[in-house]
Protein backbone atom coordinates (compact mmCIF):
# COMPACT_ATOMS: atom_id res chain seq x y z
CA UNK A 1 0.00 0.00 0.00
CA UNK A 2 1.30 3.44 -0.95
CA UNK A 3 0.08 5.70 1.85
CA UNK A 4 2.33 8.72 1.21
CA UNK A 5 2.91 10.91 -1.82
CA UNK A 6 4.34 14.32 -2.63
CA UNK A 7 2.95 16.16 -5.65
CA UNK A 8 3.37 19.59 -7.20
CA UNK A 9 0.21 21.39 -8.22
CA UNK A 10 -0.35 24.60 -10.14
CA UNK A 11 -3.67 26.33 -10.57
CA UNK A 12 -4.36 27.91 -13.96
CA UNK A 13 -3.22 31.43 -14.80
CA UNK A 14 -5.81 34.05 -15.59
CA UNK A 15 -6.24 35.19 -19.19
CA UNK A 16 -5.08 38.61 -20.34
CA UNK A 17 -7.53 41.41 -20.95
CA UNK A 18 -7.85 42.78 -24.48
CA UNK A 19 -7.05 46.32 -25.68
CA UNK A 20 -9.44 46.79 -28.59
CA UNK A 21 -11.53 49.56 -30.13
CA UNK A 22 -14.82 49.28 -31.94
CA UNK A 23 -14.32 49.85 -35.64
CA UNK A 24 -17.50 49.78 -37.71
CA UNK A 25 -18.77 51.76 -40.64
CA UNK A 26 -21.03 54.65 -39.69
CA UNK A 27 -20.13 54.31 -35.99
CA UNK A 28 -17.94 57.33 -35.18
CA UNK A 29 -15.78 57.20 -32.07
CA UNK A 30 -16.74 53.60 -31.34
CA UNK A 31 -14.66 53.57 -28.18
CA UNK A 32 -12.89 50.74 -26.33
CA UNK A 33 -14.48 47.30 -26.46
CA UNK A 34 -11.80 44.95 -25.12
CA UNK A 35 -13.13 42.00 -23.11
CA UNK A 36 -11.80 40.59 -19.84
CA UNK A 37 -9.61 37.52 -19.53
CA UNK A 38 -11.05 34.35 -18.01
CA UNK A 39 -10.19 33.07 -14.56
CA UNK A 40 -7.67 30.26 -14.24
CA UNK A 41 -8.87 26.83 -13.20
CA UNK A 42 -8.72 25.74 -9.55
CA UNK A 43 -7.14 22.55 -8.18
CA UNK A 44 -9.61 20.50 -6.15
CA UNK A 45 -9.19 17.39 -4.01
CA UNK A 46 -12.12 14.97 -4.29
CA UNK A 47 -12.63 12.06 -1.91
CA UNK A 48 -13.33 8.96 -4.03
CA UNK A 49 -14.62 5.82 -2.31
CA UNK A 50 -13.30 3.60 -5.12
CA UNK A 51 -9.65 4.40 -4.35
CA UNK A 52 -7.65 2.53 -1.74
CA UNK A 53 -4.16 4.06 -1.78
CA UNK A 54 -2.02 6.84 -3.28
CA UNK A 55 -0.14 4.66 -5.75
CA UNK A 56 -1.17 6.76 -8.79
CA UNK A 57 0.61 9.81 -7.37
CA UNK A 58 3.90 7.97 -7.03
CA UNK A 59 4.15 7.71 -10.82
CA UNK A 60 3.19 11.27 -11.71
CA UNK A 61 4.12 14.23 -9.54
CA UNK A 62 3.21 17.41 -11.46
CA UNK A 63 -0.39 18.52 -12.01
CA UNK A 64 -1.67 21.71 -13.63
CA UNK A 65 -5.18 23.14 -14.04
CA UNK A 66 -6.31 24.87 -17.24
CA UNK A 67 -5.49 28.51 -17.85
CA UNK A 68 -8.10 31.15 -18.56
CA UNK A 69 -8.75 32.33 -22.10
CA UNK A 70 -7.72 35.80 -23.26
CA UNK A 71 -10.28 38.51 -23.76
CA UNK A 72 -11.15 39.63 -27.30
CA UNK A 73 -12.71 42.58 -29.05
CA UNK A 74 -16.43 43.29 -29.13
CA UNK A 75 -16.46 42.78 -25.34
CA UNK A 76 -15.89 39.03 -25.65
CA UNK A 77 -14.58 37.65 -22.40
CA UNK A 78 -12.17 34.73 -22.20
CA UNK A 79 -13.38 31.34 -21.01
CA UNK A 80 -12.54 30.23 -17.47
CA UNK A 81 -9.86 27.57 -17.16
CA UNK A 82 -10.81 23.96 -16.54
CA UNK A 83 -10.75 22.85 -12.91
CA UNK A 84 -8.31 20.05 -12.13
CA UNK A 85 -9.83 17.38 -9.88
CA UNK A 86 -7.38 15.17 -7.98
CA UNK A 87 -9.09 12.07 -6.58
CA UNK A 88 -7.88 10.66 -3.27
CA UNK A 89 -9.13 7.79 -1.07
CA UNK A 90 -11.12 8.40 2.14
CA UNK A 91 -8.86 9.20 5.07
CA UNK A 92 -6.41 11.33 3.08
CA UNK A 93 -4.75 14.25 4.81
CA UNK A 94 -3.05 16.94 2.71
CA UNK A 95 -0.90 19.88 3.69
CA UNK A 96 1.26 22.48 1.98
CA UNK A 97 4.86 21.26 1.99
CA UNK A 98 8.05 23.27 2.01
CA UNK A 99 9.38 24.14 -1.45
CA UNK A 100 12.56 22.61 -2.80
CA UNK A 101 15.79 24.59 -2.14
CA UNK A 102 15.96 25.89 -5.71
CA UNK A 103 12.32 26.99 -5.78
CA UNK A 104 10.62 30.16 -4.60
CA UNK A 105 8.31 30.14 -1.63
CA UNK A 106 5.14 28.08 -1.97
CA UNK A 107 1.66 29.61 -2.00
CA UNK A 108 0.27 26.62 -0.09
CA UNK A 109 2.42 26.53 3.04
CA UNK A 110 0.47 26.64 6.30
CA UNK A 111 -2.69 25.14 4.83
CA UNK A 112 -4.10 21.76 5.74
CA UNK A 113 -7.02 19.66 4.57
CA UNK A 114 -8.54 16.35 5.62
CA UNK A 115 -11.06 14.35 3.60
CA UNK A 116 -12.90 11.56 5.35
CA UNK A 117 -16.07 10.69 3.45
CA UNK A 118 -16.89 10.03 -0.19
CA UNK A 119 -17.87 13.14 -2.13
CA UNK A 120 -16.01 15.67 0.02
CA UNK A 121 -14.23 18.37 -1.97
CA UNK A 122 -11.56 20.87 -0.97
CA UNK A 123 -10.14 23.62 -3.16
CA UNK A 124 -6.44 23.57 -2.42
CA UNK A 125 -5.17 26.05 -5.05
CA UNK A 126 -7.01 29.02 -6.52
CA UNK A 127 -6.77 29.94 -10.15
CA UNK A 128 -5.38 33.36 -11.03
CA UNK A 129 -7.85 36.14 -11.77
CA UNK A 130 -8.20 37.33 -15.35
CA UNK A 131 -7.05 40.74 -16.52
CA UNK A 132 -9.52 43.50 -17.29
CA UNK A 133 -9.98 44.70 -20.85
CA UNK A 134 -9.48 48.34 -21.81
CA UNK A 135 -13.24 48.94 -21.68
CA UNK A 136 -12.93 48.73 -17.87
CA UNK A 137 -10.49 51.66 -17.76
CA UNK A 138 -12.59 54.11 -19.78
CA UNK A 139 -13.49 57.25 -17.81
CA UNK A 140 -14.75 60.71 -18.78
CA UNK A 141 -11.14 61.94 -18.75
CA UNK A 142 -9.61 58.76 -20.25
CA UNK A 143 -11.96 57.88 -23.07
CA UNK A 144 -9.54 55.83 -25.18
CA UNK A 145 -7.35 53.70 -22.88
CA UNK A 146 -4.78 51.83 -24.96
CA UNK A 147 -3.86 49.29 -22.34
CA UNK A 148 -5.35 46.30 -20.56
CA UNK A 149 -4.45 44.15 -17.58
CA UNK A 150 -2.56 40.89 -17.68
CA UNK A 151 -3.89 37.81 -15.95
CA UNK A 152 -2.31 36.71 -12.69
CA UNK A 153 -0.67 33.31 -12.19
CA UNK A 154 -2.51 30.72 -10.14
CA UNK A 155 -1.35 29.40 -6.79
CA UNK A 156 1.21 26.64 -6.89
CA UNK A 157 3.36 24.58 -4.57
CA UNK A 158 4.11 21.13 -3.23
CA UNK A 159 1.44 19.12 -1.42
CA UNK A 160 2.11 16.23 0.94
CA UNK A 161 -0.55 13.53 0.87
CA UNK A 162 -0.85 10.95 3.63
CA UNK A 163 -3.47 8.23 3.88
CA UNK A 164 -4.61 7.21 7.32
CA UNK A 165 -6.95 4.26 7.23
CA UNK A 166 -10.53 4.77 8.34
CA UNK A 167 -11.31 1.80 10.55
CA UNK A 168 -13.52 1.16 13.55
CA UNK A 169 -11.12 -1.30 15.19
CA UNK A 170 -7.34 -1.54 15.01
CA UNK A 171 -5.31 -4.67 15.78
CA UNK A 172 -1.96 -3.80 17.35
CA UNK A 173 0.84 -5.90 18.76
CA UNK A 174 4.39 -7.11 18.26
CA UNK A 175 5.43 -8.87 15.04
CA UNK A 176 4.11 -12.44 14.87
CA UNK A 177 1.67 -11.89 17.71
CA UNK A 178 -1.11 -13.40 15.58
CA UNK A 179 -2.88 -10.29 14.26
CA UNK A 180 -3.11 -11.41 10.64
CA UNK A 181 -4.44 -14.82 11.58
CA UNK A 182 -7.02 -13.22 13.86
CA UNK A 183 -8.13 -10.82 11.09
CA UNK A 184 -8.44 -13.70 8.62
CA UNK A 185 -10.71 -15.65 11.01
CA UNK A 186 -12.87 -12.66 11.99
CA UNK A 187 -13.37 -11.27 8.47
CA UNK A 188 -13.13 -12.26 4.83
CA UNK A 189 -9.73 -10.59 4.50
CA UNK A 190 -6.84 -12.69 3.22
CA UNK A 191 -3.65 -11.24 4.75
CA UNK A 192 -0.35 -13.00 4.32
CA UNK A 193 0.37 -15.34 7.24
CA UNK A 194 3.83 -16.79 7.86
CA UNK A 195 6.11 -17.76 10.72
CA UNK A 196 8.63 -14.95 10.34
CA UNK A 197 8.46 -11.36 11.70
CA UNK A 198 7.03 -8.51 9.60
CA UNK A 199 5.06 -10.79 7.33
CA UNK A 200 2.59 -7.92 6.95
CA UNK A 201 4.32 -4.85 5.49
CA UNK A 202 1.27 -2.65 4.98
CA UNK A 203 -2.05 -2.32 6.81
CA UNK A 204 -4.81 -4.72 5.76
CA UNK A 205 -8.52 -4.02 6.11
CA UNK A 206 -11.28 -6.53 6.78
CA UNK A 207 -15.01 -6.22 7.41
CA UNK A 208 -16.62 -7.93 10.41
CA UNK A 209 -20.28 -8.63 9.69
CA UNK A 210 -22.96 -9.23 12.29
CA UNK A 211 -24.52 -12.66 11.90
CA UNK A 212 -27.93 -11.13 11.27
CA UNK A 213 -26.36 -9.11 8.46
CA UNK A 214 -27.32 -5.78 9.98
CA UNK A 215 -24.00 -4.20 10.97
CA UNK A 216 -20.48 -4.10 9.66
CA UNK A 217 -17.25 -3.03 11.35
CA UNK A 218 -14.02 -2.23 9.54
CA UNK A 219 -11.00 -3.83 11.22
CA UNK A 220 -7.43 -2.83 10.36
CA UNK A 221 -4.46 -5.11 10.86
CA UNK A 222 -1.68 -2.67 11.75
CA UNK A 223 1.74 -4.16 10.88
CA UNK A 224 3.85 -5.27 13.83
CA UNK A 225 5.22 -2.50 16.01
CA UNK A 226 8.60 -2.69 17.69
CA UNK A 227 10.24 -0.87 20.55
CA UNK A 228 11.11 2.67 19.45
CA UNK A 229 8.36 2.78 16.80
CA UNK A 230 7.12 6.15 18.11
CA UNK A 231 10.59 7.55 17.37
CA UNK A 232 10.60 6.14 13.85
CA UNK A 233 12.22 2.76 14.45
CA UNK A 234 11.39 0.37 11.64
CA UNK A 235 8.35 1.84 9.92
CA UNK A 236 6.87 3.02 13.18
CA UNK A 237 5.56 6.41 12.10
CA UNK A 238 3.93 4.97 8.99
CA UNK A 239 2.21 2.21 10.96
CA UNK A 240 1.17 4.28 13.96
CA UNK A 241 -0.46 6.91 11.73
CA UNK A 242 -3.09 4.35 10.75
CA UNK A 243 -4.10 3.80 14.39
CA UNK A 244 -5.06 7.42 14.97
CA UNK A 245 -8.58 7.22 13.53
CA UNK A 246 -9.66 3.92 15.06
CA UNK A 247 -12.36 3.95 17.73
CA UNK A 248 -11.17 0.89 19.60
CA UNK A 249 -7.89 -1.01 19.82
CA UNK A 250 -7.48 -4.76 20.16
CA UNK A 251 -4.08 -5.44 21.66
CA UNK A 252 -3.12 -8.89 20.37
CA UNK A 253 -0.66 -10.47 22.81
CA UNK A 254 1.05 -13.84 22.43
CA UNK A 255 0.05 -15.68 25.59
CA UNK A 256 3.00 -18.07 25.40
CA UNK A 257 5.87 -16.42 23.51
CA UNK A 258 8.33 -18.97 24.91
CA UNK A 259 6.43 -21.77 23.14
CA UNK A 260 5.71 -20.01 19.84
CA UNK A 261 9.35 -19.14 19.16
CA UNK A 262 8.98 -15.38 19.61
CA UNK A 263 12.27 -13.52 20.19
CA UNK A 264 10.88 -11.75 23.28
CA UNK A 265 9.61 -14.37 25.71
CA UNK A 266 8.29 -11.98 28.38
CA UNK A 267 4.61 -11.29 27.62
CA UNK A 268 4.39 -8.64 30.37
CA UNK A 269 7.29 -6.67 28.85
CA UNK A 270 5.83 -7.13 25.36
CA UNK A 271 2.49 -5.67 26.45
CA UNK A 272 4.18 -2.70 28.18
CA UNK A 273 6.35 -1.98 25.12
CA UNK A 274 3.38 -1.65 22.75
CA UNK A 275 1.37 0.48 25.18
CA UNK A 276 4.36 2.77 25.66
CA UNK A 277 4.84 3.27 21.91
CA UNK A 278 1.16 4.07 21.41
CA UNK A 279 1.15 6.68 24.18
CA UNK A 280 4.46 8.17 23.01
CA UNK A 281 3.14 8.60 19.46
CA UNK A 282 -0.10 10.31 20.49
CA UNK A 283 -1.46 10.61 24.05
CA UNK A 284 -4.98 10.22 22.63
CA UNK A 285 -4.15 6.63 21.69
CA UNK A 286 -3.53 5.84 25.35
CA UNK A 287 -7.13 6.87 26.11
CA UNK A 288 -8.80 4.78 23.41
CA UNK A 289 -10.91 1.83 24.62
CA UNK A 290 -8.96 -1.44 24.73
CA UNK A 291 -9.57 -5.13 24.39
CA UNK A 292 -6.75 -7.53 25.22
CA UNK A 293 -6.82 -10.62 23.01
CA UNK A 294 -4.53 -13.32 24.39
CA UNK A 295 -3.62 -15.13 21.19
CA UNK A 296 -2.36 -18.70 20.60
CA UNK A 297 -4.18 -20.01 23.68
CA UNK A 298 -4.17 -23.49 22.12
CA UNK A 299 -0.44 -23.80 22.93
CA UNK A 300 -1.21 -24.05 26.66
CA UNK A 301 -3.46 -26.32 28.68
CA UNK A 302 -6.95 -24.87 29.15
CA UNK A 303 -6.59 -24.40 32.92
CA UNK A 304 -3.24 -22.64 32.52
CA UNK A 305 -4.69 -20.32 29.82
CA UNK A 306 -7.65 -19.43 32.03
CA UNK A 307 -5.37 -18.69 34.97
CA UNK A 308 -3.27 -16.34 32.81
CA UNK A 309 -6.41 -14.62 31.50
CA UNK A 310 -7.65 -14.06 35.06
CA UNK A 311 -4.24 -12.69 36.05
CA UNK A 312 -4.27 -10.24 33.14
CA UNK A 313 -7.83 -9.19 34.01
CA UNK A 314 -6.79 -8.36 37.58
CA UNK A 315 -3.77 -6.48 36.28
CA UNK A 316 -5.69 -4.34 33.76
CA UNK A 317 -8.91 -3.86 35.69
CA UNK A 318 -12.52 -4.16 34.62
CA UNK A 319 -12.26 -1.42 31.98
CA UNK A 320 -10.18 -3.64 29.65
CA UNK A 321 -11.88 -6.91 28.65
CA UNK A 322 -9.49 -9.88 28.38
CA UNK A 323 -10.40 -12.68 25.96
CA UNK A 324 -8.58 -15.94 25.25
CA UNK A 325 -8.34 -16.54 21.49
CA UNK A 326 -6.92 -19.09 19.12
CA UNK A 327 -7.00 -18.64 15.38
CA UNK A 328 -6.15 -22.33 14.97
CA UNK A 329 -9.11 -23.71 16.96
CA UNK A 330 -11.51 -20.73 16.83
CA UNK A 331 -11.45 -20.33 20.61
CA UNK A 332 -12.94 -17.00 21.75
CA UNK A 333 -13.50 -15.62 18.24
CA UNK A 334 -17.30 -15.49 18.52
CA UNK A 335 -17.01 -13.82 21.92
CA UNK A 336 -14.51 -11.29 20.56
CA UNK A 337 -16.66 -10.49 17.52
CA UNK A 338 -19.70 -9.92 19.70
CA UNK A 339 -17.73 -7.71 22.07
CA UNK A 340 -16.45 -5.55 19.21
CA UNK A 341 -19.94 -5.10 17.77
CA UNK A 342 -21.22 -4.02 21.18
CA UNK A 343 -18.26 -1.80 22.04
CA UNK A 344 -18.42 0.36 18.88
CA UNK A 345 -21.58 2.51 18.94
CA UNK A 346 -23.96 1.66 16.12
CA UNK A 347 -24.31 5.27 14.96
CA UNK A 348 -20.53 5.71 14.70
CA UNK A 349 -19.27 4.56 11.33
CA UNK A 350 -15.66 4.34 10.22
CA UNK A 351 -14.06 7.73 9.87
CA UNK A 352 -16.64 9.59 11.94
CA UNK A 353 -14.20 10.05 14.79
CA UNK A 354 -11.93 13.00 15.14
CA UNK A 355 -13.99 15.34 13.00
CA UNK A 356 -13.36 18.87 14.14
CA UNK A 357 -15.01 21.85 12.50
CA UNK A 358 -17.04 20.72 9.51
CA UNK A 359 -16.58 23.28 6.77
CA UNK A 360 -18.56 23.65 3.58
CA UNK A 361 -16.24 24.05 0.62
CA UNK A 362 -17.04 24.31 -3.09
CA UNK A 363 -19.86 21.82 -3.63
CA UNK A 364 -23.30 22.20 -1.96
CA UNK A 365 -23.27 19.18 0.42
CA UNK A 366 -19.52 18.70 0.36
CA UNK A 367 -17.83 18.82 3.72
CA UNK A 368 -14.20 18.78 4.78
CA UNK A 369 -12.18 19.72 7.80
CA UNK A 370 -9.50 22.32 7.23
CA UNK A 371 -6.92 22.72 9.96
CA UNK A 372 -4.45 25.51 9.50
CA UNK A 373 -1.02 24.82 10.92
CA UNK A 374 -0.40 28.01 12.84
CA UNK A 375 0.61 29.08 16.30
CA UNK A 376 -3.06 29.48 17.15
CA UNK A 377 -3.50 25.68 17.24
CA UNK A 378 -6.42 23.66 16.03
CA UNK A 379 -9.98 24.96 16.19
CA UNK A 380 -12.07 23.53 19.00
CA UNK A 381 -14.09 20.42 18.15
CA UNK A 382 -17.75 20.79 17.31
CA UNK A 383 -20.11 20.23 20.24
CA UNK A 384 -21.49 16.70 20.61
CA UNK A 385 -24.92 15.64 21.81
CA UNK A 386 -25.50 12.89 24.34
CA UNK A 387 -26.15 10.49 21.47
CA UNK A 388 -22.80 11.28 19.93
CA UNK A 389 -24.22 13.40 17.11
CA UNK A 390 -22.26 16.41 16.00
CA UNK A 391 -23.85 19.86 15.88
CA UNK A 392 -22.47 22.75 13.90
CA UNK A 393 -24.15 26.07 14.54
CA UNK A 394 -22.39 27.82 11.67
CA UNK A 395 -20.97 26.60 8.42
CA UNK A 396 -18.07 28.53 6.97
CA UNK A 397 -17.35 28.79 3.27
CA UNK A 398 -13.64 28.35 3.82
CA UNK A 399 -11.09 28.35 6.62
CA UNK A 400 -7.69 29.93 6.15
CA UNK A 401 -5.07 31.65 8.27
CA UNK A 402 -3.90 35.12 7.30
CA UNK A 403 -0.74 36.48 8.86
CA UNK A 404 -0.42 40.28 8.78
CA UNK A 405 2.61 41.85 7.14
CA UNK A 406 5.05 43.79 9.25
CA UNK A 407 3.68 47.22 8.28
CA UNK A 408 0.08 46.26 7.67
CA UNK A 409 0.47 47.18 3.96
CA UNK A 410 1.05 45.16 0.80
CA UNK A 411 4.49 46.67 0.33
CA UNK A 412 7.60 47.80 2.17
CA UNK A 413 9.96 50.64 1.19
CA UNK A 414 13.64 49.92 1.82
CA UNK A 415 16.78 51.96 1.35
CA UNK A 416 19.28 49.66 -0.38
CA UNK A 417 22.12 52.18 -0.80
CA UNK A 418 23.05 55.80 -0.41
CA UNK A 419 20.87 56.77 -3.40
CA UNK A 420 18.98 53.60 -4.15
CA UNK A 421 15.63 52.33 -2.93
CA UNK A 422 13.43 49.28 -3.38
CA UNK A 423 9.72 48.65 -2.90
CA UNK A 424 8.89 45.01 -2.21
CA UNK A 425 5.86 43.01 -1.12
CA UNK A 426 3.32 40.52 -2.38
CA UNK A 427 0.69 43.14 -3.12
CA UNK A 428 2.99 45.40 -5.09
CA UNK A 429 4.30 42.45 -7.11
CA UNK A 430 0.78 41.55 -8.17
CA UNK A 431 0.07 45.16 -9.15
CA UNK A 432 3.21 45.55 -11.27
CA UNK A 433 2.65 42.16 -12.87
CA UNK A 434 -0.73 43.33 -14.15
CA UNK A 435 0.62 45.89 -16.60
CA UNK A 436 3.06 46.30 -19.48
CA UNK A 437 5.27 49.14 -18.28
CA UNK A 438 6.58 49.67 -21.82
CA UNK A 439 3.12 50.96 -22.69
CA UNK A 440 3.01 54.68 -21.90
CA UNK A 441 -0.70 54.70 -21.10
CA UNK A 442 -0.31 51.71 -18.80
CA UNK A 443 2.70 53.31 -17.10
CA UNK A 444 0.79 56.55 -16.47
CA UNK A 445 -2.11 54.60 -14.95
CA UNK A 446 0.31 52.58 -12.82
CA UNK A 447 2.03 55.68 -11.48
CA UNK A 448 -1.34 57.10 -10.49
CA UNK A 449 -2.13 53.86 -8.65
CA UNK A 450 1.22 54.02 -6.83
CA UNK A 451 0.35 57.51 -5.67
CA UNK A 452 -3.12 56.50 -4.47
CA UNK A 453 -1.92 53.55 -2.41
CA UNK A 454 0.77 55.65 -0.73
CA UNK A 455 3.95 54.30 -2.32
CA UNK A 456 5.17 57.73 -3.49
CA UNK A 457 4.49 59.30 -0.10
CA UNK A 458 6.41 56.47 1.59
CA UNK A 459 9.36 57.05 -0.76
CA UNK A 460 9.39 60.75 0.11
CA UNK A 461 9.39 59.90 3.80
CA UNK A 462 12.43 57.65 3.29
CA UNK A 463 14.33 60.48 1.59
CA UNK A 464 13.88 59.53 -2.06
CA UNK A 465 14.98 62.28 -4.48
CA UNK A 466 14.52 62.57 -8.27
CA UNK A 467 17.36 60.74 -9.98
CA UNK A 468 17.78 58.10 -7.27
CA UNK A 469 17.73 54.47 -8.34
CA UNK A 470 14.40 52.77 -7.70
CA UNK A 471 13.28 49.17 -8.02
CA UNK A 472 9.59 48.37 -7.54
CA UNK A 473 8.99 44.61 -7.38
CA UNK A 474 12.33 44.15 -9.13
CA UNK A 475 11.42 46.50 -12.03
CA UNK A 476 13.45 49.75 -12.54
CA UNK A 477 11.35 52.92 -12.35
CA UNK A 478 12.12 56.60 -12.90
CA UNK A 479 9.80 58.62 -10.71
CA UNK A 480 9.59 62.14 -9.38
CA UNK A 481 7.38 61.99 -6.28
CA UNK A 482 7.01 65.76 -6.27
CA UNK A 483 4.96 65.59 -9.50
CA UNK A 484 2.23 63.51 -7.89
Amino acid sequence: MDDRARIHIRAGSGGDGCASFRREAHVPRGGPDGGDGGRGGDVVLLCDQSLRDLHAYRRKTHYRAGRGGHGEGSLRHGADGETLVIRVPPGTEAWGADPLPREASSDLQGRRWELLAAGQRARIARGGSGGRGNKRFATPTRQAPRFAERGLPGEEGWIELQLRLLADVGLVGLPNAGKSSLLARLTHANPKVASYPFTTLSPVLGVLEEQSGGRQLVIADIPGLIEGASEGAGLGHDFLAHVERTRLLVHVLDIAPELSGAPDADSLANHAAIEHELAAHDPRLARLPRVLALAKADLLPADRSEDLAAEWQRRLGSDVPVILTSSATGLGLTELAGLLLRAVPEEADAGAQGRGDVLEMDAPRARTRARAGSANGEPPPAPMSAAGEEHTETELAEHMVFRPAGTGRGYTVRRTGERSFAVVGRGIERLIGRFDIDNEDALAYLEERLRRIGVLAALRDEGFQPGDDLLIAGVPFELDPELY
